[in-house]
């Protein structure tokens, strides 16, 4: 079995996070993870990229905490995949599947409505995962499912404060049979080992294609936390 990270944020990209990519990589290359999937707050989102040129120095910008990650995890020996975490108004989707390329192409992604990004992204053969759906949060005014608009649930999140909040994301995934997942959200270097998460899967992963095939064929499980089983 292969375990992998599928919600971390790095300090490159996201404002809310204190741990750069490298050092992310490193970590969890330490915590015995096989890979991780860097999804930075998007422009819509907690974003760190706030002065740039123009759209294409705005996308590497962005782009430059899953690079650093990638690098050290060449390095090391960890697998580092690109995703990213969309915003809609306070809704947060965990997008696997769209690139650096994608994002050149689709210079007014940030403008169109949710829906026709996840039209276009779903296009382009993207896996849409609604992140952390029942959080409570000041940011978060309202709770907005969204279930013909994803393709699966993230029924564990560590940055939930309460443990309520994860288990209605697994009832709300076993009302509409969707596959699920889990992740740390993580975004700094402090936070224990026993509180990290992500999946497991019998597939071994050599791109994030490999991860979006796994999950639609069923071959990815939440990978729960230490503290949560003991629990």
């Amino acid at each position: 079995m292969y375990k992998f990270e599928t919600h971390l944020h790095t300090s490159e990209a996201s404002a809310c996070a204190s741990a750069s990519g490298a050092e992310q990589a490193q970590r969890y290359k330490n915590s015995g993870y096989d890979g991780i999937i860097v999804t930075d707050h998007f422009f819509n989102g907690n974003t760190a990229v706030r002065e740039y040129r123009d759209w294409k120095d705005r996308v590497d910008r962005y782009c430059m905490g899953y690079e650093n990650a990638k690098a050290q995890g060449d390095r090391i020996g960890l697998k580092v995949f690109f995703g990213i975490e969309y915003t809609y108004f306070g809704t947060d989707i965990l997008v696997y599947g769209i690139d650096k390329d994608w994002l050149y192409e689709n210079s007014d992604c940030v403008d169109i409505s949710f829906y026709e990004f996840a039209q276009r992204v779903r296009s382009a053969g993207a896996l849409m995962i609604h992140a952390h759906p029942f959080r409570e949060a000041g940011y978060i005014h309202e709770i907005r499912l969204l279930p013909e608009w994803v393709d699966g649930v993230e029924v564990y999140n560590s940055g939930n404060y309460k443990d309520v909040m994860n288990k209605r994301a697994q009832w709300y995934a076993e009302q509409y049979g969707f596959r699920t997942t889990a992740g740390t959200d993580n975004h700094h270097l402090n936070v224990p080992d026993d509180r990290l998460s992500g999946i497991w899967t019998d597939m071994e992963l050599e791109s994030i294609e490999d991860y979006i095939k796994a999950f639609r064929e069923g071959r990815v499980w939440p990978a729960y936390p230490k503290r949560f089983l003991e629990e």
